[in-house]
């Protein structure tokens, strides 16, 4: 893999992920805010849950709608090697 993790590896960080993942209420609606409809509901799960950080490989689009919510926005790649360091 990319990140040099074995598959292994890769499902325990997956697995991590999935047991500290939260459902989200969404409360309000702020769309729009990007290039993409499709991708609305993503930035407002973001919002709505009050997340850390939007990790996604679309960060073109997300760039300036996470910048007005001050929600931190990076790749899956840069993520998992945060974690994992």
């Amino acid at each position: 893999l990319a990140t040099g993790l074995g598959e292994i590896d890769v499902q325990r960080v997956l697995a991590a992920l999935a047991s500290a993942a939260e459902p989200v209420e969404v409360h309000f609606r702020w769309r729009p805010q990007l290039p993409d409809p499709a991708d609305e509901l993503v930035l407002e799960a973001a919002v709505n849950g009050q997340a850390d950080a939007l990790i996604t490989h679309n960060i073109r689009d997300f760039a300036a709608a996470a910048k007005r919510f001050k929600l931190r926005v990076a790749t899956p790649g840069d993520y998992l090697e945060e974690l994992i360091s």
